[in-house]
């Protein structure tokens, strides 16, 4: 599976977040920026980024994942700190 592919599968489930996935193979980093972050937990967020490739997941096309979930906010903060880009 390529890092394209994993990027339209969380884009068609959490439409309008800024969405960066690298990797190759099987092992991605996916970091996901949005509103929809705020005022959840981290568990919250990774679930709701685990939702949209589950499939892929369960069919082993997806063996491992690294998530970061942010607000605009956190990611602007993260950005200026240079964590996790």
């Amino acid at each position: 599976m390529q890092p394209a592919e994993v990027q339209q599968l969380i884009e068609a489930g959490l439409p309008g977040c800024q969405i960066d996935v690298t990797g190759d193979g099987s092992h991605f980093d996916i970091v996901v920026v949005g509103e929809l972050f705020a005022g959840k937990g981290p568990v919250v967020r990774q679930q709701a980024i685990y939702a949209t490739i589950t499939d892929a997941i369960t069919s082993g096309a997806i063996h491992a994942v690294n998530i970061k979930a942010y607000t605009p906010d956190e990611w602007e903060t993260a950005r200026k700190l240079r964590i996790s880009q």
